[in-house]
C-alpha cells in the first residue's frame, strides 16, 4: 500500500473576488485544474474556510450600481484577508462586461487602494475559451469583441474592443498596454517592464495574451503582486508560484442521482444556440414569457406543473433565452432592469421548485440567473469537480432548501459547445 502524506494545513495563499457566480466557478475550475485546493463561497464568507490553497468568493456585483459593487468587493477583500490570503484576484468576465461607469474600473481602483498598492495587470484572455487579447484589443474567437454577440448584450453591450480605452473610461488612474512582445520576452523581463510602468505612474496595464504559454509567463511575473484583474485564464499560471501541479483527484465528486433539468436565462448567442440544439434533438422545453410574468400570470407555477409530468426521464429545459430582437422588444415594453429582475426571480422560483420535485442534477445558464438560483436554493459553498467545457465545471453543493446534495453546473452565457446541455448530463452518467 502506498503511504499518503497530506499537505500540512496552512492559510490560503490566494483570495479571489468574482463579480458573478458563473465567473466564480469558471475561475475555481481553472485553479483546481492547475493543482490548487479550492473552496468557492456564495457571497462574503462569515466563517473560516476549510484547509485550501485558494478561496473564491462569488458575488453578484457585475451590474449593480458601482458604489454598491465597490462596497461589496471591499467587504469580500477584508474577509479574505482575515482568512490569511496574501494575493488577490478580481475575476471579471472574459468579455469584459461593463459600462462606461463600471464596474470593473471602480472596483479595481478601490481594491488597489485598500491594499496600499499602485499598479495592477489586467487581462480577460483565456485562449482555451476563444478569448484572446492582442494590442489591447479583445477577440472572441476570430472576431473583435464589438463584432461578437456581446454588442447586443441587454445590460452591458460591448461596442468597443479596445480594452485600454474601455478601462480608461472607468478609471481615474492611467491605463496603458503591455504588448505581446513584452510577454514573449519572458517573466523576468515582463516583471521589469511592469515595474517601469508603475514608476511612470501607470495604474493599470492591459496585457496581451494569445496562447496559454503567455498566461503561464504572466503568472510567473505576477508572483508576489498584490492584485490581478483578469478573467479566469491567468489562474492557470498562478499555482506554479506555490510549487503546485495539476491533480486529477481534486476534481472527483460523489456520484450523481435524481432528476435532471436545465434553467436558462442567458440571451447570449452561445446559449441561444444551445437551447435550440436541445429542442431540435427532441428535448422537452418550456419557454418563459416575460410579458406573461408582467401581466400577472403564474408562469413559475405553469412551468413547474409542466415539468412535474416529465421529470425522471430525459432532462427538461425551462428557458427565458431569446434572440436580441425579442429581448429588445421586451425591454422597450417593460424596461431593461425591470424585465431582467422579473425573469431572474421567476427562474429562481422555478429552479427551487424543480429541486423540490426531485431534481438533483441542475444546469443553470447565465451569470445573473445562476446568482439568483444559488441564492434561492441557499447554497453557501461549492466543491469544484470536472470540467464539462472550458470554463464550466460540475460542482457539488449542499443547499439549505434541499434534503439531499446537488450537482450544479453554473454556465456563463457565452461558454460551452452547442451540445453543452446534453454533454453535461452525459458526463455525469
Amino acid at each position: 500500500m502506498t503511504e499518503h502524506h497530506a499537505r500540512p494545513a496552512r492559510p490560503p495563499v490566494l483570495g479571489c473576488i468574482a463579480d458573478d457566480f458563473t465567473g466564480a466557478t469558471d475561475l475555481a475550475n481553472n485553479l483546481v485544474r492547475s493543482g490548487m485546493r479550492v473552496v468557492q463561497t456564495i457571497g462574503v464568507p462569515t466563517v473560516p474556510v476549510p484547509d485550501v490553497d485558494a478561496v473564491v468568493v462569488a458575488l453578484k456585483s457585475r451590474t449593480i450600481p458601482p458604489q454598491e459593487a465597490v462596497a461589496l468587493s471591499l467587504a469580500a477583500l477584508e474577509a479574505l484577508r482575515t482568512q490569511g490570503c496574501r494575493q488577490f484576484y478580481f475575476k471579471v468576465c472574459s468579455t469584459f462586461d461593463s459600462t462606461p461607469q463600471g464596474n470593473i474600473g471602480p472596483v479595481a481602483e478601490a481594491l488597489l487602494a485598500r491594499l496600499g498598492a499602485a499598479f495592477c495587470c489586467v487581462t480577460p484572455a483565456f485562449p482555451q475559451a476563444q478569448r484572446t487579447v492582442y494590442m489591447g484589443h479583445l477577440f472572441v474567437g476570430r472576431v473583435p469583441l464589438h463584432e461578437s454577440g456581446m454588442r447586443n448584450h441587454p445590460l452591458t453591450p460591448m461596442t468597443d474592443s479596445n480594452l485600454v480605452r474601455v478601462l480608461q473610461a472607468q478609471c481615474s488612474g492611467r491605463v496603458e498596454l503591455l504588448e505581446l512582445a513584452a510577454v514573449r520576452a519572458g517573466a523576468d523581463a515582463l516583471r521589469t517592464r511592469m515595474a517601469r510602468l508603475e514608476g511612470e505612474g501607470v495604474r493599470f496595464a492591459v496585457v496581451d495574451a494569445i496562447a496559454d504559454e503567455d498566461l503561464m509567463v504572466l503568472g510567473r511575473a505576477l508572483a508576489g503582486a498584490p492584485l490581478v484583474v483578469a478573467g479566469s485564464g491567468v489562474a492557470i499560471g498562478l499555482a506554479q508560484n506555490h510549487g503546485l501541479a495539476p491533480s486529477q483527484g481534486a476534481a472527483q465528486l460523489p456520484p450523481p442521482g435524481g432528476a435532471r433539468a436545465v434553467v436558462s436565462g442567458s440571451c447570449s448567442e452561445a446559449t441561444n444556440a444551445q437551447v435550440q440544439a436541445f429542442i431540435a434533438a427532441g428535448g422537452p422545453a418550456f419557454a418563459v414569457d416575460p410579458l406573461q410574468i408582467a401581466a400577472g400570470a403564474d408562469v413559475a407555477g405553469q412551468a413547474l406543473h409542466w415539468a412535474a409530468e416529465r421529470l425522471g426521464g430525459a432532462p427538461v429545459l425551462v428557458y427565458a433565452s431569446a434572440p436580441p430582437e425579442a429581448v429588445q422588444s421586451v425591454q422597450r415594453a417593460l424596461g431593461a432592469a425591470a424585465a431582467g429582475a422579473m425573469v431572474e426571480e421567476t427562474l429562481a422560483r422555478i429552479a427551487r421548485g424543480l429541486v423540490d420535485q426531485g431534481v438533483r442534477q441542475l444546469v443553470v445558464a447565465g451569470g445573473e440567473t445562476s446568482g439568483a438560483v444559488v441564492q434561492a436554493l441557499g447554497v453557501e459553498q461549492l466543491r469544484i469537480g470536472a470540467q464539462i467545457d472550458p470554463g464550466v465545471p460540475w460542482c457539488h453543493a449542499v443547499a439549505r432548501h434541499c434534503d439531499a446534495p446537488l450537482h450544479l453546473a453554473l454556465k456563463s452565457g457565452n461558454f460551452g459547445a452547442v451540445d453543452f446541455f446534453h454533454k453535461a448530463f452525459g458526463q455525469l452518467a
